[in-house]
């Protein structure tokens, strides 16, 4: 999580800092995060993706990154596991796999991953949400805070949710495009929850590689809940965001990968896959009814 640095600096510094910020429009924050980064060679502003939206819609679910190589490229983000087995939360550095059994774990570095989006996260904005009604009212916040339509953003917002709704996808066998893989699925309703959304928003344009609009993923203050977010209510909201300017994306080599057919427009069949659960469930299983240390499930 971002940590506050209290320095002092010469005056020819400060002015320097100064005369930057007017003349970038950037905060003086932002500026000295980004020359601390590139002293210490730590990428703070780019994401790290591993493979394709198209690739993963298709089927194509063999690992073929590491846990331990992802963190290494960030300490925030989320994905997925080999054979499409859950969904990824990674946050502090720790990468958790939250599966269809409704069982959170901490994911071996071992463990391979098919499609996920990194970043080592420092916020350059916070904003405080409140009375956050639904998913859908969350993005319309976060559309206010975001600086641009063409930049890709990660987030992160903390805080107690009135009611919390996940999803965790089935372990698939490759092959099975998403929209078919997804329909099996495990959704739990959980309320009064703490936690913390881990997402991105990216633009249209981005559609062939990213999840275009926004994706995420929560993981609860305990790390025994989480899931990919369906909708969720809250009073207050936390948020840090950090902005994306630089994008690095590792290519399968796999032979699937390799001879695959990725020059369709698959934006349509991912959006089911991702946001077509939202208010039209079929096929659910629900956590059942007990209080936890966190909050309690409902029925």
């Amino acid at each position: 999580m971002p940590h506050t640095l209290s320095t002092r600096v010469s005056s020819s510094i400060w002015d320097a800092l100064s005369e930057r910020s007017r003349t970038s429009g950037q905060s003086v924050s932002h500026i000295v995060q980004a020359a601390l980064a590139e002293a210490l060679d730590i990428e703070h502003h780019s994401i790290f993706q591993v493979s394709t939206s198209g690739a993963i819609v298709q089927g194509l679910y063999q690992g073929c990154v590491s846990v331990a190589d992802l963190r290494r490229h960030g300490d925030v983000g989320l994905g997925t596991f080999e054979d499409l087995d859950g969904e990824m939360i990674l946050v502090d550095g720790h990468c958790y796999q939250a599966r269809s059994d409704g069982t959170v774990e901490e994911a071996a570095d071992s463990e391979l991953t098919p499609f996920a989006s990194v970043v080592s996260f420092a916020a350059v904005r916070t904003a405080v949400l409140t009375d956050v009604s639904s998913y859908t009212d969350i993005t319309t916040h976060l559309d206010s805070v975001r600086t641009s339509d063409n930049g890709i953003v990660s987030f992160l917002a903390t805080g107690t949710f009135r009611s919390m709704e996940v999803r965790a996808a089935c372990k698939s066998e490759p092959g099975v495009d998403l929209v078919t893989a997804t329909s099996h699925q495990s959704v739990f309703l959980f309320e009064d929850i703490t936690g913390t959304l881990v997402g991105f928003w990216s633009p249209e344009y981005t559609k062939s590689i990213a999840i275009s609009g926004y994706h995420v993923h929560f993981i609860s203050a305990d790390r025994r809940h989480g899931g990919h977010v369906i909708d969720l209510s809250a009073d207050t909201l936390r948020v840090e965001l950090n902005d994306v300017s630089d994008v690095h994306l590792a290519i399968p080599e796999t032979e699937a990968f390799l001879e695959a057919d990725l020059a369709g427009d698959t934006s349509r069949a991912l959006d089911v896959a991702e946001h077509g659960a939202r208010g039209s469930l079929t096929a659910t299983t629900v956590a059942p009814k007990r209080r936890h240390e966190l909050g309690r499930t409902k029925e």
